[in-house]
């Protein structure tokens, strides 16, 4: 009974509710604008709401975390910006979709999804956060670069069906994400002795500049070409359509909570591995994945928005953050006098269960404020395409400027804006260069880890490699990942089902 005040706290008073509901509705737009990024929102937020009392900061800073890791799916949907890196997937699907005029069936059905993955992962930490965080600290640093090399992996997914095009792809962003100064010896790496460089290039420039600009770009082919028209009679979901994916959506979910767990991945990662488990599970998609396929949509969305729950799990039960926003929030934590960690369900339990209960009260506001405002919104699609591009580039502009208030960023975003733009002419994927970007950095460190752990044995590493039953399901996973994506594969199911 003491949990359940505790947990109630924030949705019976009315000056909390209405910070948690602010805060929401922030996050949901500031998520939409590419570079704003909710990590900086709530790092901005510390330096204002420190004098605060406790609860009245946490419900604001809850509230941007879950409107704008859900907002980063409204710009992917009707520009083919993702808001956020953990919103590159969702646009895969959810941009074709409003090609077909289906954007507020679209929006409609991943905030839906989003809300019942956010719940998913609210259920668990307030259920298993003991057990999925014993889980977490499983993982040495091999498993975390084996996670690494499973998510380049996936640009089989990401990649239509030519493999070559797809890992030459995640090639060149893992080439990009190891610009700058060596994170271990400090030596330059691809730097060429320009100081600029030191600091690397900021992925959040390339991914608005390969996926904004090339945008802006190629629609200058289909200047002529009439607006379509978005069909916005129905924004809520059909029970019969919310029946039907509800399997995947939990599936999905399951995903983003168990990844989200593990410090230093996040909602990027659990998208795509729930993007790739949609398209293995899924047998007879009405439509074909990367066409407007709902299943594409529902899977990253499901995936991204259970992370968060996934995410505070390690923040508070064992003081370690499981992403970026977290870390932010457990300095937040640390400034108002509270030491998450271990003895926090003992010695502070209200300030666990008063978290629980303020993430599904921001759910809540997802739900509403992610079901208004769509026809509104989608009215950006049905824009002359005078008006479009100018407007694609002014969002990409104003997003790579507002990373770190650089000019360089913005030369940096339009770089890769042409660059993204020829890549789609010769019919190359520019989703696997930002997962090869993403991930480059988590794997590098890793795999440093990794080998001073084991004494610098290389030989010591493959060992442990095989006689860890964790290390070894993923490398296994890997393996097959990788024949599965080869024209091998395909004879040999083709002579098994002949």
């Amino acid at each position: 009974m003491e949990a359940l005040n505790y947990f109630a706290t924030s949705w019976t008073s009315l000056d909390l509710l209405a910070l948690t509901a602010l805060g929401t509705f922030l996050g949901v737009y500031i998520g939409a604008i590419p570079g704003l990024s909710v990590t900086m929102a709530v790092s901005i937020l510390i330096s204002f709401t420190f004098s605060w009392d406790v609860n009245n900061a946490l419900c604001l800073m809850v509230g941007i975390f879950m409107g704008g890791v859900y907002g980063g799916s409204r710009t992917a949907i009707l520009l083919n910006i993702p808001g956020a890196p953990s919103a590159i997937a969702t646009a895969l699907d959810g941009y074709p979709m409003a090609l077909k005029g289906e954007a507020g069936e679209a929006i409609g059905l991943s905030t839906v999804m989003s809300v019942i993955g956010g719940f998913v992962g609210i259920i668990v930490l307030a259920l298993a956060a003991p057990v999925v965080s014993e889980f977490a600290l499983k993982f040495q640093p091999r498993d975390y670069l084996m996670l690494g090399i499973l998510g380049i992996m996936l640009v089989g997914s990401l990649s239509g069906n030519n493999l070559t095009k797809g890992v030459f792809a995640g090639a060149f962003g893992m080439l990009i994400g190891t610009v700058g100064l060596d994170p271990l010896t400090a030596e330059e790496r691809f730097t060429f002795g320009v100081v600029e460089l030191w600091n690397g290039i900021n992925p959040i420039a390339v991914m608005i500049g390969l996926f904004g600009v090339s945008e802006a770009l190629t629609q200058l082919h289909y200047m002529n070409k009439a607006a379509i028209k978005q069909k916005i009679d129905r924004i809520i979901p059909r029970w019969a359509d919310v029946k039907k994916y509800l399997p995947l959506s939990l599936q999905t979910s399951s995903i983003g909570v168990i990844v989200g767990a593990l410090p230093g991945t996040g909602g990027d990662i659990a998208a795509l591995l729930a993007y790739d488990h949609a398209k293995r599970v899924t047998k007879n998609p009405e439509v074909p994945f990367g066409q407007g396929a709902k299943e594409g949509l529902i899977a990253p969305e499901a995936a991204n928005n259970a992370a968060v729950g996934g995410a505070y799990i390690p923040m508070l039960t064992l003081g370690i953050p499981g992403d970026a926003v977290t870390a932010v929030f457990l300095g937040a934590l640390f400034i108002h006098g509270l030491n998450p960690g271990p003895l926090l369900l003992t010695e502070n339990p209200q300030m666990f269960w008063f978290t629980v209960g303020n993430l599904a009260l921001a759910n809540i506001f997802v739900l509403i404020f992610g079901l208004t405002g769509i026809k509104l919104f989608s009215k950006i699609v049905e824009c002359p395409k005078g008006i479009l591009i100018p407007l694609i580039l002014l969002l990409s502009v104003v997003g790579a400027y507002a990373i770190n208030n650089s000019i360089a960023d913005i030369w940096w975003m339009l770089g890769f804006g042409v660059i993204g733009y020829f890549m789609k002419q010769y019919d190359y994927q520019v989703g696997p260069v930002i997962l090869g970007v993403i991930l480059s950095r988590l794997m590098d460190e890793n795999w440093r880890r990794s080998i001073i752990s084991e004494r610098e044995s290389l030989p010591d590493f493959f060992i442990n490699l095989l006689s860890s039953p964790l290390s070894l399901v993923l490398f296994i996973s890997i393996l097959l990942i990788f024949i599965s994506q080869t024209p091998i594969w395909a004879r040999a199911k083709a002579m098994v089902f002949k």
